[in-house]
């Protein structure tokens, strides 16, 4: 792919991003080359030293800018949110075009989730599954998991998004869970057809794991546990600065005093868990020079791992496969086990991300909690004291905030996001906790309506503890469009009859 070779041009990449020749890093690497990539880094490499010389100038000469995703397109405020959305799918829709820049190309139609982002992400896809599932669009939902399929079979994993840049992570793995929705809607046997992605992405994040020994006890993503366990944390092949937050990593790192590529590798790890950026991270929670999100073994991670070897597990069975089935069985179990051992808190009634360098728990209280109620890992007893910290320490006017801390990070308070509303409220649903889930759902659709009516907008995230202001943080403005906000509004409505 052409853009590799601006990716390997420290000195261009360096250049245009540490000058900000673009508010957004991500708009540069979005850039499409008018030439051979080749030949602009040899040319920019004979000018750049002239009298004169304007980087900006050059950049517009030799690239076109990503083309914005939202021209055109005025919503209409006199109908409902919910037909807004539904004009909203075509928007957001791509069709397979041949790779261009950094594109990777896709066999199959998808939907993006709108903003800056013009490209396909991989758990954001999930969660805007739920919309198309509502909204009769079947063949999306199954063109969406055929393209996750083909980026499996291409890399052997789902990179978090399918730009050349993005190669070295992956994000939380809801492969499984999207395949599961397609078999609501086709059929159970739909899961045999996806079991070998299946197993390859659970090859991608237990990779290496038959070298692991308590001196060598963290290989790639997977972590050895203090008893011999085996849990799995988030990681990079690469540890430089990524590309779309270039400046803002060199900046980070040498900030934190730290060896720079320790911190990249740690803030490449932070953005395969999606949380980008929570103290969920931090070492010290209020420094975001203190990240170390590669040594901590996070529950939500663990919990859709669990969720993939039990998928696996019951698809080999279906299929008379005796032996395999019970292999994954056995490998849920013990995942299950190991969560409820490192990431339980009895004393405090919740669950909570373990610090594998520290060899203890993290003390952050997160909606990452709500993902063994998800997964029905939690007992009865471990749910319902979970559901009281959520509803006492965690609901508020708008809401659910993501994590208690107010730290800056846009995964922190006082910000709330519909993919948690989502896992904690089916969560809540699986324990019988109807009314405080309905309660939070409820809120959160007044939001998220309230708003739309405001600005016509749908929004990537939102202020839950104040509800007039917008949410902040992030390395970016807030974004809108937004796939995972229409999808989990959709569904939201339609179960709760808003």
């Amino acid at each position: 792919m052409q853009q590799d070779i601006l990716l390997q041009s420290d000195d261009l990449l360096h250049n245009v991003q540490m000058q900000e020749i673009f508010p957004d890093g991500k708009t540069f690497v979005d850039c499409v080359p008018k030439f051979p990539e080749d030949e602009i880094i040899v040319q920019y490499g004979r000018l750049k030293n002239e009298p004169g010389f304007d980087l900006q100038k050059f950049i517009l000469d030799n690239y076109n800018l990503p083309a914005k995703i939202d021209l055109n397109y005025t919503s209409n405020l006199q109908k409902p949110v919910t037909e807004n959305i539904e004009c909203l799918w075509e928007i957001l829709t791509r069709n397979p075009e041949a790779a261009k820049g950094s594109l990777i190309e896709l066999p199959f139609s998808y939907i993006v989730p709108g903003g800056r982002f013009g490209e396909i992400y991989y758990w954001d896809s999930y969660f805007t599954m739920l919309g198309l599932q509502v909204s009769g669009r079947y063949e999306m939902i199954e063109n969406m998991v055929n393209n996750f399929a083909h980026l499996i079979n291409s890399f052997g994993y789902i990179p978090n998004g399918n730009r050349n840049y993005f190669l070295g992570r992956s994000q939380p793995p809801f492969f499984s869970l999207m395949v599961t929705l397609l078999a609501e809607i086709k059929g159970t046997g739909i899961s045999k057809k996806y079991l070998p992605m299946m197993e390859k992405e659970y090859d991608f994040w237990m990779k290496k794991v038959t070298a692991m020994n308590r001196e060598n006890n963290k290989i790639n993503h997977a972590v050895q546990m203090p008893d011999g366990e085996i849990l799995n944390r988030y990681w990079d092949e690469n540890d430089t600065p990524r590309p779309e937050s270039y400046r803002e990593d060199v900046e980070l790192a040498m900030v934190s005093k730290r060896e720079p590529a320790e911190i990249y590798r740690h803030l490449r790890a932070g953005a395969e868990s999606g949380w980008d950026y929570t103290c969920r991270w931090f070492r010290d929670i209020n420094s975001f020079a203190s990240i170390n999100t590669a040594d901590i073994v996070p529950v939500d991670l663990n919990c859709l791992l669990l969720h993939l070897e039990k998928n696996i597990a019951a698809t080999h069975l279906h299929a008379g496969n005796e032996a395999l089935g019970s292999k994954f069985s056995d490998a849920a179990e013990k995942r299950g086990a190991a969560i409820q051992k490192y990431c339980w808190n009895e004393s405090d009634g919740f669950y909570f991300d373990f610090d594998s360098s520290a060899g203890k728990q993290k003390n952050v209280f997160s909606l990452a909690a709500a993902y063994p109620l998800f997964v029905k890992l939690a007992t009865k007893q471990q749910a319902e004291k979970v559901a009281m910290v959520i509803e006492q320490r965690f609901l508020h006017e708008g809401g659910l905030i993501s994590t208690l801390q107010t730290s800056g990070q846009q995964w922190d308070a006082p910000n709330g996001w519909a993919p948690l509303h989502w896992i904690t409220i089916i969560g809540l649903e699986n324990y019988g906790f109807s009314s405080l889930a309905e309660t939070i759902a409820k809120r959160w659709i007044k939001l998220c309506t309230d708003v739309f009516g405001r600005t016509g907008k749908l929004m990537e995230k939102y202020n839950v503890v104040n509800t007039q202001l917008e949410a902040g943080g992030g390395e970016y403005p807030g974004q809108d469009g937004f796939g995972w906000t229409n999808g989990v509004l959709l569904a939201l409505i339609k179960k709760y009859g808003c």
